[in-house]
This record gives structure tokens, C-alpha cells and sequence, in this order.
């Protein structure tokens, strides 16, 4: 599938940053396992790591976590790396995966890497990995969107009870396929919370799909914030709208005092920039979705060892 989706070749040379107890890393691996072509372990995810690696490996194919791809960006903006000094005009393809991908950071390595083919590969260890979901070389358009099907893949949208949900309307998305896992090991009662008799894996993830059938993860069932009002609000769907501002490196939004708080990093951009673009967010929100406090932090912001912000 992996192969597949990227078109992997023999010739090809694929760059191996993230942890290998990760099931990303193993099964991006298996595209070029399946292929017979060269990998490169790396040790180390500085932007110089990654590109003095990919330069003197002559590597063709990249998967970036997000906290990555930023540093690069930052690094090249700031002037501390040039890419004058690497070679990489083999450097085919840059892929992001194991979290959602702000358009704004794309567009941006657009500007400094105009050929690189893209593709950003939804999964989760229950499903064997990236994949399931892909947005598929191509479709720069829909940068946002975790994408469609992959390869032997189903996907399907489902209300609290297991009822497909209206087209547009936010659910709960579900997979079936060849790489759906068996069972929790030893825990029957948690794999029956998450795996139907049909095979669909419910993977707690909110999602839509467009007209033209891309998938888009709005939020995480668990994640759901619940106000004294009862409204429920998803901090992801506030954290893609701060996401779209250039000046925001790195955000979450979570509830504080009763406030929806979103907590942002924005390295040497102007905060003010920041503030009037969540004032004019603001305005476009329903009002028990507007942020009404802001803070700003100092030092990017935590995150585990697969480069997902933790809250």
C-alpha cells in the first residue's frame, strides 16, 4: 500500500527520522522494503540533521512530523540554514503524518521547495499504520484534509449509534481493511468498545467529508470540551482556525476558569498579529466558541516523543 500510494522505485531513497517502536516509521519502511530500495535511519531531527542526511544520502523521500517541517522553515527564514549549501534537487517527495497538518505550513514549504510532491497519510497502530486514509500525490487543493480511502480501504462517518451521519455533518470516522488489527491483546472489553462485528474499527476521531469524497478530522471524541451551557466544543476546529494565521507556530485550545483559553506560540512573530486575527475570528464564531483568553508561550510548546502537542 505504502509503495502504492507513494510510487516508490527501486532507485529510490527514503529518510527514516521518526522512533521505530512507531508504527509510522515501520510502515512508510515497508514502501520501500516491498520495492527493494535504500532506507536511511536517522539519529536527530535538527534542520541541518535532516538536511546535511538527505543531501549526502541523496534521499527522495521524506516524512516529516509537523515540529519538523516548522524548524526547517524557521531555520531557512531566519537565515541560519541555506539551501545553496545541500544538494537536493533529487528530493521528490515531503510526506506528514500522526497529526493534523496546518495549510499555512504547506504553503509555506511550497515557496522554498516549488517541485516537491506532497501527501499527507492518515493511520493509527489499530490499522497497521499510515494509510488508511491518504490525500494522495497531487491534490495540494486539498491541503487541510486527511484525504480519501486508501488502497483495499473503507471509510465511513457514524453517529453515537453507529448510524451513518447526514453528508457534511461531523461523526465519528470508522475503517475497514486488510491492516485492521485483530483484538487488544488479552482485553476483550476494549477491543469490543472499538471494533464491530462487521470489521469497522471506530477510531474516536471526529471527521466530515466534502462533495468530492476528502476526508477532514475536526476533533477527538475524548478531547470534546463541555460548557456550563452544555454546548460542546471541539478544540481542534478553533486550533485549524488559528492555524490558517502565519504568525501561529504552535497552538491548543483548552478550557480554563470557564474561558476557552488557546495557549500559542509564535516564535519571533508579532504577538498583536496573533490577537487581531483571533479578534476577527472571533467575530465569524458562534459566541460560546469564541476564545475570550489568549496566552502566549515563550518556548514551543510540549509534545511527546512522536511530535504530538500534548495538553
Amino acid at each position: 500500500m505504502e509503495q502504492k500510494h507513494h510510487d516508490i522505485q527501486h532507485d529510490d531513497t527514503f529518510l527514516c527520522i521518526p522512533p521505530l517502536y512507531h508504527t509510522g516509521a515501520k510502515f512508510h519502511w515497508m514502501g520501500s522494503l516491498f520495492a527493494g530500495s535504500k532506507a536511511v535511519l536517522l539519529k536527530g531531527t535538527s534542520p541541518e540533521i535532516i538536511l546535511k542526511a538527505v543531501s549526502d544520502e541523496q534521499c527522495t523521500i521524506v516524512w516529516l512530523l509537523v515540529p519538523w517541517a516548522q524548524d526547517i522553515l524557521d531555520a531557512l527564514d531566519r537565515g541560519d540554514i541555506k539551501l545553496s549549501d545541500y544538494k537536493l534537487d533529487q528530493w521528490r517527495l515531503m510526506h506528514i503524518g500522526a497529526q493534523p497538518v496546518p495549510p499555512s505550513l504547506i504553503k509555506h514549504w511550497m515557496r522554498y521547495f516549488p517541485h516537491h510532491k506532497y501527501d499527507t497519510n492518515y493511520g493509527l497502530s489499530e490499522s497497521t499504520g499510515p494509510g488508511c486514509v491518504h490525500l494522495g500525490l497531487g491534490n495540494l487543493h486539498k491541503v487541510g484534509a486527511i484525504g480519501v480511502p486508501g488502497c483495499g480501504w473503507k471509510v465511513k462517518i457514524t453517529d453515537e449509534n453507529d448510524q451513518p451521519v447526514p453528508f457534511g455533518q461531523v461523526g465519528e470516522l470508522c475503517v475497514k481493511g486488510p491492516g485492521v488489527m485483530v483484538c487488544y491483546y488479552h482485553n476483550p472489553e476494549a477491543t469490543a468498545e472499538v471494533l464491530d462485528a462487521e470489521g469497522w474499527f471506530h477510531t474516536g476521531d471526529l471527521a466530515r467529508v466534502d462533495e468530492d469524497g476528502f476526508y477532514y478530522i475536526t476533533g477527538r471524541k475524548k478531547n470534546i470540551i463541555i460548557l456550563d451551557n452544555g454546548e460542546n466544543v471541539s478544540p481542534e476546529e478553533l486550533e485549524n482556525l488559528l492555524s490558517k494565521c502565519e504568525a501561529v507556530k504552535e497552538c491548543i485550545v483548552r478550557e480554563k476558569g470557564k474561558k476557552i483559553c488557546a495557549v500559542i506560540y509564535c516564535g519571533e512573530a508579532d504577538q498583536q498579529t496573533v490577537r487581531d486575527f483571533i479578534t476577527e475570528t472571533n467575530r465569524t464564531l458562534p459566541l460560546y466558541k469564541r476564545m475570550s483568553a489568549v496566552e502566549f508561550s515563550a518556548q514551543p510548546l510540549p509534545r511527546n516523543a512522536m511530535g504530538k502537542l500534548m495538553r
